[in-house]
């Protein structure tokens, strides 16, 4: 019997995906749960012939280009790879996978979600809760706003950003995006969404903006303090794409002389520290990067990578390959 593929995975997956894994791989799993150091990485890429790394997980130009790397697919657990160096892994011919498509609706729901958390005031009603600070119904208590004949201001229009925006539709939102190449025509027609010219001018509209860019050198500090002066006053600012994407404290500024009416976000740019301004903030709603936290998703995404890796080993070839 010839020697199977050794796969290293850095962080537990769901029961169903690490029970795969076993039965044709020899897998090591990190049964500690807890992020890699470096060394620990360094020492992965020379043993394992394939990796499962996941946005905890930094790979850099250094490490793929260590001579004595013996690792030759790195098959991402999750749809974002800024902590990729991708351009470093095509000039090694080193395989990169990721998983695209299993967590749009699961993220969509949570930018749903965060969206309501903020325009109904339910974290802030929560916290009062709970610390016994609440002294009953009153007409004027925690009065927030609803969603409908709002605009939905989309930043991206790709696969979640298109799903959140049906979404919202239910709520009788309407719906404006900004997006770098236009999407079909018909799309948006389906959508009821108006593409609009620049970012800038979406700020100025959205009554709640929404991030749905991948992260990176683009796009890090989007939404920088210049373009928080063209925001509507009191809009909601949401993020369930990448952390770095916000200038924070630029954010936290605006949020504090209320050029932005609230804050509802599932990332973070030093993640997993958040921001102490915006952690004190009433008006914040911060989540613990869940974006696709259910157990459907997160098995869809691991039974992704094991596609990935079952291609790459039978025929070189990876359906989800980027690099």
């Amino acid at each position: 019997m010839m020697n199977r593929p050794t796969v290293l995975v850095t962080r537990r997956l769901p029961e169903a995906v690490e029970a795969h894994l076993a039965r044709h791989y020899d897998v090591t799993l990190n049964l500690d749960d807890r992020p890699l150091a470096r060394s620990e990485l360094i020492e992965a890429l020379c043993r394992y012939d394939a990796l499962v790394p996941t946005i905890t997980d930094r790979i850099d130009a250094a490490l793929i280009a260590n001579p004595e790397r013996r690792v030759r697919i790195l098959a991402n657990f999750g749809a974002g790879l800024d902590h990729i160096d991708l351009n470093a892994a095509r000039s090694a011919g080193l395989t990169v996978t990721n998983t695209p498509d299993a967590l749009t609706e699961a993220t969509a729901e949570i930018a749903i979600l965060l969206m309501l958390m903020a325009a109904r005031r339910a974290s802030e009603g929560e916290r009062e809760l709970r610390r016994g600070a609440w002294t009953g119904w009153r007409p004027t208590h925690l009065v927030g706003q609803g969603l409908a004949g709002k605009t939905l201001g989309l930043v991206g229009f790709g696969r979640i950003a298109q799903s959140t925006a049906a979404k919202a539709r239910a709520f009788g939102m309407n719906i404006a995006f900004f997006n770098r190449s236009a999407p079909s025509t018909a799309l948006a027609i389906a959508l009821m969404a108006e593409r609009v010219p620049t970012l800038e001018a979406l700020a100025a509209r959205a009554d709640v903006l929404s991030l749905h860019v991948p992260g990176g050198t683009d796009t890090r500090h989007l939404i920088d303090a210049a373009l928080i002066r063209h925001l509507k006053p009191g809009m909601i600012l949401v993020n369930t794409a990448r952390g770095t994407i916000l200038d924070e404290e630029a954010v936290a500024d605006g949020l504090e002389r209320g050029a932005i009416g609230a804050v509802a976000l599932d990332v973070y740019a030093q993640e997993p520290m958040i921001n102490p301004r915006l952690l004190a903030h009433p008006r914040s709603v911060l989540l613990p990067h869940l974006g696709s936290a259910t157990i459907e998703t997160r098995t869809a995404m691991g039974m992704q990578v094991a596609a990935n890796l079952d291609a790459f080993f039978d025929n070189g070839q990876a359906p989800n390959r980027v690099a």
